[in-house]
């Protein structure tokens, strides 16, 4: 409790003296030179684990980093509970780019999780600011189908992109080179562990022959039955035989295996890898 009365003292302190002026890890035109795209499918925590290595000057394949966080990828051509399944884990979870990391530099590099989701008392930037100072290399797991631009598709996918610097109300990221606003970064930091699956996707894949009891029964995650992804299926399924002029479903809702949050990493044998596994969980609001 000491330990989170010292980090909420600390952040005010911060705040008043302006501490979420720039802090950059690498400057714009670095992050041009330096940073990795996309190395495959489904592949952005591998990606994001490289630039992560790269900073702490270790240096690793892109493919030896995509082995080592093993890259979970879309079964596209599955029926469609099996489809789906593939949907709610596809990619990888921030447990996964830690063990991939510390794997890759062989065991030189360490990760901490701060959960952003259920909200957090925080200040995004300077709270990113601090520990960029330190050396820390941020990696943001983020549901990018909120806060998305408005007249835009929904994104399909949740995404993890490395956070190379951030200045007064604004964060910027590696693949693609993005600069955000904090609040937008946040909200997409704060989300419920669900994707939304669009609905051609969904229509595309249902046959004759599937069974979509498969959808609630044969899951081990309770999530499959709590948000009634098959009563969902279903009523898309009536809406296409019924073809009323009513407002349709435009997606379903699954259960997702990632969690929305900051994942902070720094080489293990340094002051700043102690302090980081140290660090107090960011109070709850």
């Amino acid at each position: 409790m000491e330990a989170v009365r010292e980090q909420l003292q600390e952040e005010d302190e911060e705040e008043a003296r302006g501490a979420d002026a720039a802090a950059m890890l690498w400057s714009i035109q670095d992050a041009l030179e330096r940073q990795t795209l996309q190395i495959g499918a489904s592949a952005c925590g591998a990606t994001a684990v490289v630039d992560v290595l790269k900073a702490l000057s270790v240096d690793v394949a892109p493919e030896e980093a995509d082995r080592c966080v093993q890259t979970r990828l879309r079964r596209n051509e599955s029926p469609l509970p099996d489809y789906l399944l593939s949907r709610s884990e596809a990619g990888a979870t921030h447990v996964q780019l830690i063990q991939g990391a510390q794997e890759a530099s062989k065991g030189n590099v360490i990760g901490r999780f701060f959960h952003l989701h259920p909200p957090r008392r925080v200040r995004l930037v300077p709270w990113l600011a601090r520990w960029i100072r330190k050396g820390a290399v941020p990696v943001a797991t983020m549901n990018m189908q909120l806060a998305a631009p408005q007249g835009e598709e929904v994104p399909d996918a949740w995404h993890h992109q490395l956070i190379f610097g951030v200045a007064p109300h604004a964060v910027f990221m590696t693949n693609p080179l993005d600069v955000e606003s904090e609040e937008v970064v946040h909200r997409r930091l704060c989300s419920e562990s669900v994707l939304l699956i669009r609905r051609e996707d969904v229509l595309q894949r249902l046959t004759p022959d599937c069974s979509l009891s498969g959808l609630s029964e044969s899951q081990s995650d309770p999530r499959w039955q709590i948000l009634d992804v098959e009563g969902q299926v279903r009523r898309m399924v009536l809406e296409e035989e019924q073809e009323q002029d009513q407002p349709k479903l435009t997606h379903i809702t699954i259960p997702a295996a990632y969690s929305s949050g900051i994942t902070l990493f720094a080489l293990r044998e340094t002051e700043l890898g102690k302090e980081l596994l140290d660090a107090p969980e960011l109070t709850l609001l």
